[in-house]
């Protein structure tokens, strides 16, 4: 490995220790590491030659691997663990639903209560309620790819628009739940079941899911691709004035420039948010065109979520004092919960950030459980506790965060 590399991978690793809010010490016990040791590979005077090691550095930075071993003569190791066994959502992405349609005999579909059923899946989702949604689901979908093989041609392009819809709620769940694969299947069915629509606007919604799944696997550059290039094609349409054409153009302008901030580039970050600012002012507050829930007060809360990114704690936190996201569903309420903790703990007020992580336990309990960025910020506000509070030892325990106290 090289002298140059090393310095390189130790500027990485400071620059996004600062901007999560760590001291050198803080950092050495979330690694189980010395402080000496976080100083020494921070100015490239000792190297990592272990992958494992690398990964825990990069989980603990929540940055992707790949960002901190680009070049890096380093064999790659096998992971010790087995990702947990499949939820229900999952299941229900498993079965040969669409086989068993065409090869079966399905009944004349009944569009009123499919259309019912695909509006009460969006409220699940949007609730968190994702047992609720799974146990819909599991009757649903197979309803659903029947429908669409039983349905006289007129009524064939509306059926495979709600089958679009029902899998775009599968897949917003289980990227909320940690399942970026399977909620990348789901996706991958709504594009085709859009195509088949005939409907350009429903596949643009589809590869705006796509960019969310990519930022929660933590592939920044492939959400960056999809999000733009989708963002792109949709310029025309946008520029006729079609109101849902230039609310999803923003809603995926808005995933355009959380990438780039993820990606570190935060001019581009915050030139895209104020494109999305003059799309959401041609929009307006209350409109869900696709339920992405794109307008101002939207574009609001990502403009927190970029600065939080890109580590201008301050920036988020002014910009925060002005939104009002109550009338919001309560996954967006609570992933503004998130990025305000986030802010807090840059600024190292754990008081703050821990008010804001009970705020969203009480929004939506499954994904505050179930979000691997929330577990690495209950760490991180440990770290930083000389003496932490009863609140914050609640939520450690609940998320199975146990308390790493460094010897001085």
């Amino acid at each position: 490995m090289s002298a140059e590399y090393e310095k390189s991978l130790g500027r990485k690793i400071a620059f996004n220790r600062k901007r999560r809010g760590l001291s050198q010490k803080e950092f050495a016990g979330l690694l189980g590491r010395s402080e000496a040791w976080v100083s020494q590979v921070e100015r490239g005077v000792r190297r990592i030659d272990r992958m494992t090691v690398l990964e825990k550095v990069a989980e603990v930075l929540d940055v992707p691997v790949a960002e901190l071993a680009a070049e890096a003569p380093i064999v790659a190791s096998v992971s010790e663990s087995e990702p947990p066994g499949a939820s229900r959502l999952r299941l229900v992405l498993s079965s040969a639903h669409s086989l068993k349609a065409i090869l079966g005999q399905p009944e004349p579909p009944d569009i009123p209560t499919l259309r019912a059923d695909v509006e009460r899946a969006w409220s699940l989702t949007h609730e968190g309620n994702y047992a609720d949604l799974a146990e819909l689901l599991e009757d649903l979908v197979p309803r659903l790819e029947s429908a669409t093989r039983a349905g006289v041609e007129e009524e064939r392009p509306g059926l495979f628009r709600l089958l679009a819809a029902m899998y775009h709620t599968c897949s917003a769940a289980l990227a909320n739940s940690g399942e970026p694969e399977a909620a990348w299947i789901a996706v991958d069915r709504s594009v085709v079941a859009a195509e088949r629509a005939g409907d350009p606007l429903l596949m643009a919604a589809g590869e705006f899911r796509l960019s969310i799944v990519f930022l929660g696997a933590r592939h920044y550059e492939q959400a960056a691709r999809v999000s733009g290039s989708a963002a792109d094609a949709l310029a025309p349409l946008a520029e006729d004035g079609e109101p849902e054409a230039v609310a999803m153009r923003g809603a995926l302008t808005l995933q355009r420039a959380v990438a780039a901030g993820r990606l570190n580039c935060a001019d581009d970050a915050y030139a895209y948010l104020r494109l999305a600012k003059e799309l959401a002012a041609q929009v307006g507050d209350g409109r869900n065109d696709y339920n992405t829930e794109f307008g101002p007060t939207n574009v609001a809360l990502h403009e927190v979520a970029v600065a939080v990114d890109l580590g201008d704690a301050g920036i988020a936190l002014r910009a925060a004092e002005d939104v009002d996201a109550s009338g919001l569903s309560s996954e967006r309420q609570a992933r503004f919960g998130i990025d305000l903790a986030k802010a807090h703990a840059q600024r190292r007020q754990i008081d703050r950030a821990v008010d804001s992580l009970v705020r969203v336990r009480g929004l939506l309990p499954e994904m505050f459980r179930a979000k691997p960025a929330v577990k690495q910020l209950v760490a991180d506000l440990l770290a930083m506790s000389p003496l932490p509070s009863d609140q914050l030892r609640e939520l450690a325990r609940e998320l199975g965060v146990q308390e790493v106290r460094t010897s001085t």
